[in-house]
């Protein structure tokens, strides 16, 4: 489902694939988060991905008008994963709600990995 505004002129439909892309460019953002994760689910490999495919780690489903968001990240060797969580939380809900006008009901965050930064 997408999300859907009613204005005064007309109606405004977001394509989830656009908030998924928004919601990985601040997610990126976010200190202590090393990328978004792909999870091949038959083998179980998790895959770093690059910038340009960002939304194939996050998940958006749209219900009632409300976004939930579920991001499979990769985080950075040694900070405290609940500190980075609360960070993308607050980061991502205030920036993704003030991008698409819609309120976000959910956002979970799956860590996939650990990775150590050089």
């Amino acid at each position: 489902m997408k999300g859907r505004m009613n204005t005064g002129l007309g109606e405004i439909t977001i394509n989830t694939d656009v908030i998924a892309t928004y919601a990985g460019s601040v997610a990126v953002e976010c200190f202590g988060i090393v990328g978004m994760a792909a999870v091949n689910m038959k083998d179980g490999l998790v895959k770093l991905l690059r910038r340009d495919s960002l939304s194939r780690g996050i998940n958006v489903q749209v219900k009632d008008n409300k976004i939930s968001l579920d991001f499979h990240v990769i985080v950075a060797y040694g900070v405290s994963i609940r500190a980075v969580a609360d960070n993308l939380i607050d980061n991502v809900k205030y920036k993704v709600e003030a991008f698409t006008g819609i309120e976000i009901e959910q956002i979970n965050i799956l860590v996939e990995g650990v990775r150590v930064i050089d």
